[in-house]
């Protein structure tokens, strides 16, 4: 009985051990500076902000002139040579989706992916969906010639027909509070209407996507969100003269 009670005691004694020193991996990683990479205008740099934000995170922001490009941008991601790069803790990560889940994962508070293993998966589709096919079928639009128009505007409206299904009757895509496919989908709630200002197009109105439309309502109103946006006009400005301003309406 005695021996059972002193292996009790030791095996208690180094659990309370080991749950301390886990503690205090987390309180280092947690407090570890943290470094941001990013360009004003870059939505994918805003999603990381926008996390970091979220998760109460402090950061240092370093702005990068994409035109010339840092020694610091270019060591530390010297793949694709392009923002944003999350500097943590001696480790460096870049692709902002990558980005996001790291943030995730080593920040606990305020969760932007779903506990459950399907809705964590179905929430990384969403999020892939966004970026291999609603953002380049947009762009694809601003670079097709004119009689290649039409069909890239059919395309982009089938996509983001598609992410509306999405929502249904949801606040937001992660149900009553911002997740990880709100944050990706930063471009079409808030770039998009910038796009659309500067080049004339009309893509997504009311009439055509009325879930849609509301759900950007909510999230341009949102306070983290509206913290993490570029100025309007400014991007509007800094978009015009990269694309020709004619009347695009489909």
């Amino acid at each position: 009985m005695q021996r059972t009670w002193k292996q009790h005691s030791t095996l208690k004694l180094l659990t309370n051990i080991q749950q301390s020193k886990q503690a205090e991996v987390r309180n280092t990683c947690e407090m570890a500076e943290v470094k941001l990479l990013g360009a004003w205008g870059s939505p994918f740099s805003r999603r990381v902000e926008m996390a970091l934000k979220l998760k109460g995170v402090e950061y240092e922001y370093i702005e990068e002139d994409l035109a010339n490009k840092s020694p610091l941008l270019l060591e530390h991601n010297p793949i694709h040579k392009k923002v944003p790069v999350l500097l943590h803790n001696g480790k460096t990560l870049a692709e902002s989706l990558v980005i996001l889940e790291y943030i995730d994962e080593t920040w606990k508070s305020n969760p932007i992916l779903p506990e459950d293993p399907y809705d964590k998966a179905m929430a990384r589709f969403w999020a892939k969906f966004i970026d291999e096919k609603c953002i380049p079928a947009i762009w694809q639009i601003m670079w097709s010639k004119e009689n290649e128009r039409e069909k890239a505007l059919e395309e982009a409206i089938q996509n983001l027909k598609t992410l509306e299904n999405e929502l249904k009757d949801k606040k937001f895509f992660g149900g009553e509070t911002i997740g990880l496919v709100d944050i990706v989908a930063n471009f079409v709630g808030f770039w998009l209407g910038a796009v659309e200002e500067a080049t004339g197009m009309e893509l997504v109105n009311k009439e055509r996507f009325p879930v849609l439309c509301k759900w950007i309502d909510e999230y341009v109103n949102c306070s983290v969100v509206k913290e993490n946006l570029p100025p309007r006009d400014k991007l509007i400005a800094f978009l015009r003269p990269r694309f020709s301003a004619s009347s695009w309406k489909y």
